[in-house]
């Protein structure tokens, strides 16, 4: 009985081109997804959740906050003096409405609070942009040797006003949230503002507290967010 002997080799040219083109293919996928704003997440409700932020979302409503940590962050919106050197903290907020009916956020009530040695509470108000135009030019600056217990509001001064004090609070007003109503079905993100004074390391006890989310029309808001920093 005689036996009959198959070539492969046909095949597998044929096979090879097809394996190389579905790696390809797949390969620009992940490139594409990898290279993705964080933000870009909070352009789809199915997309995938932030992974550079701390976020809390309920009742159709997602809030994520970032802290700028890294003195390179704050470059491009501050090329000049940055909030960072004179011991201002950005946090990168972001205000995502999946619902049908616009919000409005209650910005002037947002808090970043810390927990400190004597497990007392210490809440920050977030800063206006000529709070962080003064800060920046405060004569003499943060002393970092100074260690406080707690980081003390600072009364803007008049006698910073002039061409510097009006850019660096033009940069610092572009860079902000710009808006506190959140339509339907979209995002407000942008910059909030604390003055630490330097004092960066109470950061590990950190969480941003929003108490006023509320619908347009209605007088009662949404439960509250309280988002951990610290993590």
């Amino acid at each position: 009985m005689s036996k009959k002997h198959y070539n492969l080799m046909p095949k597998l040219l044929i096979a090879i081109p097809c394996v190389a083109a579905v790696f390809f293919m797949n390969g620009r996928w992940a490139t594409s997804q990898a290279s993705a704003s964080p933000y870009a997440a909070l352009q789809g409700a199915k997309q995938s959740p932030l992974q550079t932020s701390a976020l809390e979302s309920h009742e159709g409503i997602t809030i994520s906050a970032r802290p700028w940590t890294d003195a390179a962050l704050y470059k491009q919106k501050f090329p000049k003096k940055s909030p960072f050197a004179a011991g201002v903290l950005a946090v990168q907020v972001a205000f995502r409405n999946d619902s049908d009916q616009s919000v409005k956020v209650g910005l002037d009530r947002i808090r970043l609070s810390f927990t400190l040695e004597d497990d007392s509470r210490q809440e920050l108000e977030p800063m206006k942009a000529a709070d962080v135009a003064d800060a920046i030019l405060r004569p003499g600056g943060k002393d970092p040797t100074a260690r406080r217990r707690l980081p003390v509001p600072i009364t803007p001064s008049s006698s910073s006003k002039g061409k510097d004090f009006t850019e660096l609070q033009n940069q610092a007003q572009n860079a902000a949230v710009p808006s506190s109503v959140v339509a339907a079905h979209s995002t407000v993100q942008g910059l909030l503002y604390f003055d630490m004074q330097g004092q960066f390391d109470l950061l590990h006890t950190a969480h941003l507290y929003i108490p006023d989310v509320t619908p347009m029309g209605k007088q009662e808001g949404l439960t509250y967010f309280e988002i951990d920093l610290s993590r």
